[in-house]
């Protein structure tokens, strides 16, 4: 085992009194960034904290890490690595980004078998844990802070409207009787009607057999928690947060959003370091600098949805006929075949100037965060609709997968800033594929519509705003977010 293990100075031996919490994040991009920012912010009011990784995700953290480190945070990263001849799976594989779709049941298994290995780490160095703090993807930890003696808490990248909705959908049953994955039912105990199809929230990890036994395993693990994490903000969903909190009968702590961390760090956005960008942070605001205060739309799907060859054509004919510049992240770019290559090589030499594609990653928040940026078509995974309010902007909504229909409902119908595009299925992990091209036209309305004017499309820029600032007053000295990370380091802390 390679590690980073060795806290900051004065981190070793006895902890003082206070609390050291153990990061055990699923090793996916829209979960590991907000659980390590979390461990971060905690870090930043005293806490010692740990966060155990495979050796790719570990690489992918490092600078970051290290940057908090240099600042003085007592924050360590470990690196363990998988076993992947025991586990059947293939070598390298050790990110759930990159592991292929027929061997996630295996690199969930691969993870557990890190338990013993983390306990061993942790109980040959000082400080000893207080807390751990794992995905909820990651039921095995009940076992790991059982051993250990210590409180375990429950971490969700996600909001609480969309867990409390997954929550009571469950518990009440919602689609029994129901044969169809479109027909529509409401969501049971909530003040808002909120309608929902097994197809948009089906559960986590239900609707197929093979993965019934860890999705029972994932709730018995949840139901067991001593806490909840989330990245959200009680301002902006106070009920919802409430809700969930009664409903399971447990301690919510809403500490988000936690990519404001880099911002009050005084970090530079580019900085972030959990990717390597496409294109070079400079150059990209360079090129932003030059255009009108919010006039820009920024595209991107995040780190796992893909626009197949046939919607990237559709996506770039919309883009380019609703007149307005744009910045379009093309992550998949070279899967595509030829013609479809030919095309975004076309479309940028024709839209030079007005519209810049980038094909890999590209610094998110901080193009978010750039005056010019006045809205996003996102794939509404929850990081990215926060970094959205966080930013103030409204959203064209284009969910693909598990909870981002969810969140689609909470960006439009709960929060009123977001345009759909009118998914209502999902366009990937499908046991039967199916082909959903939304086509041209309706791309560019939906651009129209939420960069345009009129009064519809001033009050969602108002109320995206209004969250903006809500968002900024949670985070800080007095605010609900900042205070309830005052309380986890506080209420975990050692007893000497």
């Amino acid at each position: 085992m390679g590690s980073q293990g060795q806290a900051a100075p004065g981190g070793r031996g006895d902890a003082g009194g206070r609390a050291h919490f153990v990061f055990v994040p699923l090793m996916a991009q829209g979960h590991l960034i907000p659980a390590v920012d979390t461990a971060l912010l905690l870090a930043t009011h005293g806490a010692v904290c740990t966060i155990a990784g495979t050796p790719a995700t570990a690489a992918r953290v490092r600078p970051t890490v290290d940057s908090a480190r240099r600042s003085g945070l007592q924050v360590r990263l470990v690196e363990f690595p998988l076993d992947y001849a025991a586990a059947g799976m293939p070598e390298g594989a050790d990110n759930a980004d990159n592991v292929p779709a027929e061997h996630m049941r295996s690199y969930f298994g691969a993870m557990a078998r890190l338990r013993e290995p983390i306990e061993s780490y942790l109980r040959a160095r000082a400080p000893f844990p207080t807390c751990v703090v794992s995905d909820f993807c990651h039921p095995w930890t009940t076992v790991l802070a059982a051993n250990l003696g210590v409180p375990r808490l429950s971490f969700f990248s996600m909001c609480a409207f969309c867990l409390l909705c997954q929550h009571n959908v469950e518990r009440f049953k919602a689609f029994e009787g129901i044969a169809a994955d479109d027909e529509p039912v409401v969501v049971p105990g909530l003040e808002k009607k909120v309608a929902v199809t097994r197809a948009q929230a089906p559960g986590f990890f239900r609707g197929s057999a093979a993965w019934e036994v860890f999705a029972d395993y994932i709730e018995r693990a949840q139901a067991e928690a001593d806490g909840v994490i989330m990245n959200t903000f009680e301002e902006m969903e106070p009920e919802y947060v409430a809700g969930y909190a009664a409903a399971r009968k447990m301690k919510v702590w809403a500490i988000g959003p936690v990519s404001l961390y880099h911002q009050q760090r005084a970090a530079t956005l580019a900085a972030r370091g959990y990717a390597t960008a496409a294109i070079d942070a400079g150059e990209c605001l360079r090129w932003l600098d030059g255009k009108e205060p919010g006039s820009v739309v920024y595209v991107s799907f995040g780190s796992i949805a893909r626009a197949g060859a046939k919607q990237a054509v559709e996506l770039g004919l919309g883009l380019e006929a609703s007149g307005h510049p744009f910045i379009w992240v093309v992550r998949n770019a070279h899967e595509y075949d030829a013609a479809a290559r030919a095309f975004l090589d076309e479309l940028e030499a024709r839209v030079a100037g007005r519209g810049l594609l980038v094909r890999g990653w590209a610094p998110q928040v901080l193009i978010l965060s750039h005056a010019a940026v006045g809205g996003f078509v996102t794939h509404c995974g929850w990081n990215s609709t926060l970094e959205a309010v966080a930013a103030g902007l409204p959203v064209v909504t284009w969910p693909h997968f598990t909870d981002q229909f969810l969140n689609e409902k909470m960006a439009v119908e709960v929060l009123g800033i977001g345009v759909s595009v009118g998914v209502t299925e999902p366009l990937m992990y499908r046991a039967v594929e199916k082909e959903i091209v939304v086509g041209r036209g309706v791309v560019e309305a939906a651009v129209r519509s939420v960069m345009g004017g009129g009064e519809e499309a001033e009050e969602r820029r108002r109320r995206a705003r209004a969250l903006a600032a809500k968002a900024r007053v949670a985070m800080q000295k007095g605010g609900s977010s900042h205070g309830n990370l005052l309380d986890l380091v506080k209420r975990f802390k050692a007893v000497s």
